[in-house]
């Protein structure tokens, strides 16, 4: 596939950007920035790189199209296109086929399953805390935010916590690569990964989220062999990047931001406010919809099969729902803090309660224990682009006492 495309007929000249989300500009400094560099044109605008595709840039448009399924299917959702990819499930299907998966899918983040794995996310960052304090330094994505979400997810599987090494990488190429060979071989060594525990499921029933899937029933009949891997494969993707680069973007704001981390040391009831302000400001998927038919909407002639990007980020940071949506506010009224970090409608991400629960115990637990923290000046943090924005390395340093 070339990177870029002719301008088809129905985008007009002056919605058409050079834009390409995988090689973002200003990603270094500020991502989400980057990516706001939008809001200072149209409210919908189209980039040639990969196939060609439309970008929504304001909340209004965005809370539209998450719900309007009939006409912004989330039967493609990537881009660049991958036909060879195995379809999500329930991620790639539209209501009413997506519901019975769905619900199949919640019954693993019960209250009392959320309680549970919250206890693993605090066990978990009360014994990194304790490793790391005394030495003064670390590299906190490789060291903190990726090990804490991904043990509370593995425990949640019932896989083993050893394969976290073989695992993490493939997930980073299935959210971050533009390279859709690579990630169609990357998505068949997980599957090739899971199929043994899958096996293993089958004989053995276990009561953890994959053996739910595995043994589990939609409209009273049991899922097929592809529905069962289809299923299991977006969980262990979804499950295995998305809190860990939450993280890394709150603690690379906090060691950058004094008087805010002595905020929440000073006062930890601003902690769920600010966990809410975290989501907002650093929003992280650039997920998309894919037009079932030609289509009209506010002057644009959208064609069938058209792709258009929701990024999250450009939701939270529009000014038109949040004052001043670059600041960092811990006192803004919860119910003026405007985001769509989990999306809306049928497909709001099944795990948002938990990966709430998860950074708001970073906060409570890193804090206290480590209150004074900066960046390594002599490692400067490294950012990544992609379906997901994240944080591969964020040097972190502090005295020791």
């Amino acid at each position: 596939m070339p990177q870029t495309v002719a301008v088809p007929d129905n985008v007009p000249a002056e919605l058409v950007v050079d834009f390409d989300f995988y090689t973002l500009a200003g990603k270094a400094e500020d991502i989400q920035l980057a990516w706001a560099e939008l809001h200072k044109g149209p409210d919908i605008v189209w980039t040639p790189h990969y196939g060609g595709y439309w970008i929504a840039t304001r909340a209004e448009d965005i809370k539209v199209m998450q719900v309007d399924h009939d006409h912004f299917s989330h039967n493609e959702f990537d881009i660049p296109l991958n036909p060879d990819r195995v379809k999500s499930i329930p991620l790639s299907l539209d209501p009413p086929q997506h519901t019975p998966y769905r619900k199949l899918l919640m019954a693993g983040f019960t209250p009392a399953k959320v309680k549970q794995y919250s206890e693993v996310a605090r066990d978990t960052a009360r014994d990194l805390v304790a490793k790391l304090k005394p030495r003064g330094e670390c590299e906190f994505i490789d060291e903190f935010a990726k090990v804490l979400p991904i043990n509370v997810f593995l425990t949640m599987m019932g896989l083993p916590l050893e394969d976290r090494d073989f695992l993490l990488p493939r997930a980073e190429i299935a959210v971050r690569s533009n390279d859709v060979d690579l990630k169609t071989r990357t998505q068949m060594e997980l599957a090739g990964y899971l199929m043994g525990h899958i096996e293993s499921r089958k004989a053995t029933p276990q009561d953890d989220l994959l053996g739910m899937i595995v043994n589990g029933e939609v409209e009273e009949r049991p899922l097929t062999p592809h529905e069962i891997m289809a299923m299991s494969l977006l969980v262990l993707v979804g499950g295995l990047d998305t809190v860990a680069s939450q993280l890394g973007f709150v603690a690379h704001f906090l060691a950058k931001n004094p008087g805010h981390r002595r905020e929440l040391v000073d006062n930890p009831k601003l902690i769920q406010t600010a966990c809410e302000e975290f989501l907002r400001r650093y929003g992280l998927p650039n997920t998309a919809r894919q037009l079932t038919m030609d289509y009209d909407y506010k002057g644009i002639r959208f064609k069938k099969g058209d792709m258009i990007q929701m990024p999250k980020c450009l939701y939270g940071l529009d000014d038109r729902i949040n004052a001043d949506p670059t600041v960092v506010d811990f006192h803004r009224k919860p119910s003026e803090i405007k985001h769509a970090a989990f999306g809306a409608g049928p497909h709001v991400c099944p795990g948002n309660v938990l990966a709430r629960r998860e950074l708001i115990v970073f906060l409570e637990e890193w804090l206290p224990a480590i209150p004074d923290f900066e960046l390594d000046p002599a490692r400067p943090p490294v950012f990544a682009a992609g379906s997901v924005n994240g944080v591969d390395k964020l040097y972190l340093k502090w005295a020791v006492q």
